[in-house]
């Protein structure tokens, strides 16, 4: 009886060709990937975010702070007789590493009474958050950094898009930074205007804020450590630890606020290959941070 024999050496030479043209055509699929804008805020119910308010249970959404009305994500107190400190967030109820996101927002109205001096017309992006399931009852603010929203008194100048630390810190111009707060270079946002706020964050690396298409402010290296968070486990602020990804969410700070537009260009699939990632921002228009990334 004849016995055929499979000859792998034979077809080594196909088989290797074939590796390499799919990695080919994997590489040129990736660079021409059209990554589409995911919509967090549907415009129409508060689907897929969890409310937290300090003092309250987590998916408590005390007096309503949280709404939808007119298809905007409004932030309101009228069901409140005094702030009495009860900070809130709005969490997008999925963790982010690499991404861009992009928030458009007004300041309305007037400061709800109770409300500390510094939180006129403030509020916030909180980007690589903790998990919003490990906030206790009475923490103030989640563990994470923030994208500072201000907005102007009509006279004088407050930048916005500022960075705050609540229980992190960033390295900035090559050395830790510990201060709470830093001023972006954003110009002034009077009145009750919509004002596009962007952050491109890459994982533990680099993050920029942008605004009208230009950095503002950039920094590194996140990482969990130092104060300005209360009221919190211990056993989830680990210091030093790096900050690799984690929840967005906006704030309650005792000044009514409105979102729409709520964005996100998810870039994690790029993460570990910096030449497509550079090659995805340019094909979005963010061409000019490709060679700011480290």
């Amino acid at each position: 009886m004849k016995t055929n024999t499979f000859n792998l050496a034979y077809y080594l030479p196909v088989l290797f060709v074939l590796s390499l043209f799919s990695c080919s055509l994997q590489n040129r699929q990736n660079e021409g990937e059209d990554v589409q804008w995911i919509q967090l805020f549907n415009g129409e119910d508060l689907e897929n975010w969890i409310v937290k308010i300090a003092k309250h249970e987590l998916g408590e959404n005390f007096a309503n702070t949280f709404r939808v009305e007119d298809g905007l994500m409004k932030v309101r107190y009228d069901g409140y007789e005094d702030f009495d400190y009860q900070y809130g967030h709005i969490f997008y109820n999925k963790p982010f590493s690499h991404y861009v996101l992009k928030v458009e927002y007004r300041f309305v109205g007037d400061q709800v009474k109770g409300g500390e001096g510094w939180a006129f017309r403030n509020s916030g992006a909180m980007l690589h958050g903790q998990d919003p399931h490990t906030m206790l009852k009475d923490q103030d603010f989640p563990i994470s950094i923030e994208g500072q929203l201000l907005g102007g008194d009509g006279v004088n100048p407050r930048s916005t898009n500022n960075l705050c630390t609540p229980g992190t810190h960033v390295v900035m111009n090559g050395e830790l930074f510990t201060p709470h707060c830093v001023n972006s270079s954003s110009k002034t946002y009077h009145g009750d205007e919509w004002v596009t706020a962007e952050f491109l964050v890459l994982g533990d690396s680099v993050v920029h804020h942008i605004m009208e298409g230009e950095a503002v402010l950039t920094y590194s290296k996140p990482q969990i450590g130092g104060g300005n968070v209360a009221n919190f486990d211990p056993i989830v602020k680990k210091d030093g630890a790096p900050l690799k990804g984690g929840y967005i969410s906006l704030q309650s700070e005792s000044h009514p606020i409105d979102f729409r537009n709520v964005e996100i260009l998810d870039l994690s699939r790029w993460a570990t290959s910096p030449k497509h990632l550079d090659s995805i921002l340019m094909k979005k228009g963010y061409g000019a941070f490709t060679s700011n990334r480290k």
